[in-house]
């Protein structure tokens, strides 16, 4: 392979990695662009109470749900454990 060959392969590949990096860094930057849409609309609903209210709310249940399927596991576990006497 001659130079000219060496290099012409050479920039043919820093052009490739160029444009595979560019898709990367449009696909960042849509996503950085997506998440700080929803934090303002997160924080724009905060300044409305229903909305703030309702999100609060939503928190409380899923905080609700996961200490229940805790509880439900340690009930499991003593049940098991009262079984093996």
């Amino acid at each position: 392979m001659g130079i000219k060959a060496f290099f012409k392969k050479a920039f043919g590949d820093m052009k490739e990695s160029a444009k595979a990096q560019h898709e990367v860094d449009k696909a960042n930057f849509a996503a950085t662009k997506a998440e700080s849409k929803a934090q303002w609309e997160e924080a724009k609903a905060m300044g409305a109470p229903e909305k703030r209210k309702a999100m609060m709310q939503a928190e409380r249940d899923e905080q609700i749900a996961e200490a229940n399927e805790r509880k439900a596991a340690a009930e499991a576990r003593i049940h098991a454990m009262s079984d093996k006497k």
